[in-house]
């Protein structure tokens, strides 16, 4: 480069597929991209945690079904070598390999990415490529700006499990420490807003990136008592937003259900946006009604948080309470403007618990959010701004 100056170094990959063709399919979509160096490729898990002994990694794109060691029984075995290294599960999109995806995102993968069912479509899918390569970009990212706020506050860089005590120390250091991404302005201050004065009628979560682990940290926290309809986009394809849905009943012991076209919104429901559809509310006759659309992805996403926040905005005015959590990207962002605009609140999570700080990011720096917090701390905050107790 010109007087010698360097950018950063690419991001570091390593691609496990038990398909040589699928390995090297991906090798080459991935290097299309110069900020990204893919340093091993490998036919299994157990070649892949010897692997990772010898090479320092930022991002792992799993396979799940591989013979020898597949990536579900891989992926602990992959933290507990390197505890900060993002993990990319890779499946085709049946109903099994979603609720694997799933289980792993809750044993500490950092994202997923259904991938094409043959050769052909891997070669031919720009959406695929795109996909692949802006989530092992953003997570590459988020694993180095770590690292570099650990090393601001003096947090030693340890390969093995950290104790409890380490973690706690971790936690209060890195909360201790200004906000700042790599895909954001760094160091911009946070300008925070009043909260509306008009009580909530329904609560909107935007998510991507990271999504379901907080979704179901967030959820799950959530008082019985609060009885306001919820409504949620996250990013993810249809049969996998299925699964979500019965996940989130479950841990958050509330029904949640994809949303369907028409239906009218209950109090005490979750509503989940189905893989491939915007979902947006509408009043028709007194009542808020869902309605699904396949308009135009927005922010290369359908569904999208934006076309959510709009609408809401313009169904319930001033008494929208949106919530931005871990995700890549800037969706929400706009939408979060709108209802805003329209009176109501926008709440964000903070960098230090996002798995990637975009979208919450975004709505922070943007200057719309009365609170940006924990995720941790996101429920106790919601019941507050509900006319619950602090």
């Amino acid at each position: 480069m010109p007087g010698g100056a360097t950018g950063p170094s690419p991001v570091r990959v390593m691609v496990v597929d038990d398909s040589a063709v699928i390995r090297g399919l991906i090798t080459r979509a991935l290097e299309n991209d110069p900020s990204i160096q893919v340093v091993a490729t490998v036919g299994n898990g157990q070649l892949a945690i010897g692997q990772l002994g010898r090479t320092d990694v930022d991002v792992i794109v799993l396979d799940i079904e591989m013979p020898v060691m597949d990536g579900l029984t891989a992926l602990p075995k992959l933290l507990e070598a390197a505890p900060d290294v993002k993990i990319i599960m890779a499946s085709t999109l049946t109903q099994r390999n979603a609720q694997v995806s799933l289980e792993a995102l809750q044993k500490g993968a950092a994202d997923y990415i259904p991938k094409p069912t043959s050769t052909g479509e891997i070669h031919g899918s720009a959406d695929f490529k795109r996909d692949l390569t802006e989530k092992v970009k953003a997570l590459g990212r988020a694993r180095r700006d770590k690292r570099d706020r650990n090393r601001a506050a003096g947090i030693p860089e340890t390969r093995p499990q950290p104790t409890t005590a380490t973690r706690a120390a971790t936690a209060a250091a890195v909360s201790a420490m200004p906000a700042r991404s790599s895909l954001l302005s760094p160091l911009a201050p946070i300008q925070l807003r009043p909260a509306s004065r008009t009580m909530p009628q329904i609560v909107a979560i935007g998510s991507s990136t990271g999504g379901p682990q907080a979704l179901f940290g967030l959820l799950s926290a959530l008082p019985a008592t609060l009885r306001l309809p919820i409504c949620i986009t996250q990013h993810m394809p249809a049969t996998f937003t299925t699964i979500l849905a019965e996940h989130i009943t479950r841990m958050a012991k509330r029904p949640c259900a994809e949303g369907v076209d028409g239906q009218a919104l209950e109090p005490g429901r979750i509503y989940l946006a189905p893989g491939d559809n915007h979902m947006k509310i509408e009043v028709q006759a007194g009542q808020k009604i869902i309605r699904l659309t396949k308009e135009p992805p927005e922010n290369f996403c359908r569904p999208a948080v934006d076309p959510m926040f709009r609408s809401l905005a313009a169904a319930y005015g001033p008494a929208v309470l949106a919530v931005v959590l871990t995700g890549m990207g800037s969706d929400g962002a706009k939408g979060g403007k709108v209802v805003v605009e329209a009176g109501g609140t926008v709440i964000a999570q903070d960098e230090a618990s996002s798995v990637v700080w975009g979208m919450p990011g975004a709505a922070a720096m943007a200057g719309i959010c009365s609170a940006v917090m924990p995720i941790d701390k996101l429920p106790g905050e919601i019941v507050r701004l509900a006319g619950g107790r602090p």
